[in-house]
């Protein structure tokens, strides 16, 4: 017997969480969640994106057992933001089988038509620096901190329940032992000729903290056109600032500023996949020592977020700030940078990465169904 069960306690929300690990077990790359982060999610108090998302969250059941789960989400501010009627999904697992996918994605196709929502895409979380997109190449790769890892399959049953390409996504692995192009060296001479641009040492994370809430408003500003983007308020940007500053060097923190204006900045953080594997998803009592320890052996740095103030676009802030991290990485034993997802049809962005020498070595698909 197959039926549908919202997640309502905290034993239906502990199984919804820990499905992906049973289903997984056997998954070479799968990189388990940090389960304090999943708890924290799921958690209205800390969740401030739930104050203007509407939610359901249910489980599949065959017989009894958890087969497959998922989560709808209407995010309001980002549909008033676009003038747009999107639902969205997100935490989507199953076994292989269609009826079991079937049956939680037209759960959720009528409850975003209930709510008035005419299309719906993902996966894609409550906000856009949750995971988005499910990888379609790629598989013999590990996803970065913040990426889906799924089964292939997946891809299959959502094309079977009618689900198309919304949008695609590419990863670049850029192996920074290459020689840097000689057109980003004069462009990077240039800019340093420029005495009000300035890039920053940061040394501390006390010091870092000055610069981070400044660096998140600017995110918000340059991000406007971003693709699933909106606007975070003050108490979520302290939100993020909080939970990604103890993971953060400030080393691998490049901020440039004009005169006393930041102009750019990129943060980039250790691939922490080995330590997270080690400690099984948990930090305690021992797993943030491990996870602790993969950032210090780590050979490939992951590229988290990045952006330019649009009125200092074309000064060669971009190449400033890839060169100095590239320099910074090199200087620590770093070998690659993982350039994290970006849209198949930026090709601005693109041309950079392979100028730099990077290839595609993992590709993502946001997809989508209208709903009538």
């Amino acid at each position: 017997m197959l039926q549908i069960q919202e997640v309502v306690s905290k034993s239906d929300l502990k199984e919804f969480i820990h499905l992906p690990e049973k289903l997984h077990k056997n998954h070479t790359n799968w990189v388990p969640p940090i389960y304090k982060d999943e708890w924290d999610y799921f958690n209205p108090k800390k969740n401030r994106a739930f104050s203007y998302c509407d939610t359901t969250i249910v489980l599949a059941r065959k017989n009894g057992e958890v087969v497959g789960r998922i989560m709808g989400i209407i995010n309001h501010r980002n549909n008033e933001e676009k003038k747009e009627k999107v639902a969205r999904f997100s935490f989507f697992e199953c076994i292989n089988e269609r009826e079991v996918s079937i049956l939680l994605l037209n759960y959720l196709e009528k409850w975003g038509s209930d709510r008035g929502m005419n299309k719906i895409i993902g996966p894609f979380g409550m906000c856009y620096h949750d995971p988005i997109g499910f990888m379609t190449e790629g598989f013999n790769e590990r996803p970065s901190l913040t990426a889906n890892y799924n089964f292939e399959y997946i891809i299959s049953l959502l094309h079977s329940a009618g689900y198309g390409c919304e949008a695609d996504l590419v990863v670049y692995k850029i192996d920074i032992s290459r020689e840097i192009p000689t057109t980003y060296t004069r462009i990077l001479q240039k800019a340093q000729q420029n005495p009000k641009l300035r890039i920053l040492n940061l040394t501390s994370r006390k010091e870092l903290r000055k610069f981070i809430h400044p660096v998140l408003k600017l995110m918000n500003e340059s991000f406007t056109e971003i693709y699933g983007y909106s606007q975070l308020d003050d108490n979520e940007m302290q939100d993020l600032a909080s939970h990604y500053i103890p993971l953060l060097d400030p080393k691998l923190v490049a901020v440039v500023t004009y005169e006393d204006e930041i102009a750019g900045f990129m943060i980039t953080i250790p691939s922490i996949n080995e330590g997270i594997i080690a400690a099984r998803g948990y930090l305690f009592p021992l797993g943030f020592l491990k996870i602790l320890k993969a950032s210090k052996n780590a050979n490939q740095l992951d590229l988290l977020i990045g952006g330019i103030k649009a009125k200092y676009r074309g000064m060669g802030i971009d190449v400033l700030i890839a060169l100095h991290i590239i320099n910074v990485a090199k200087k620590y034993g770093f070998k690659f940078i993982d350039s994290h997802l970006e849209l198949e049809s930026n090709w601005k962005m693109r041309a950079e990465n392979e100028r730099l020498g990077g290839m595609v070595y993992k590709k993502y698909r946001i997809f989508q169904k209208r709903l009538t």
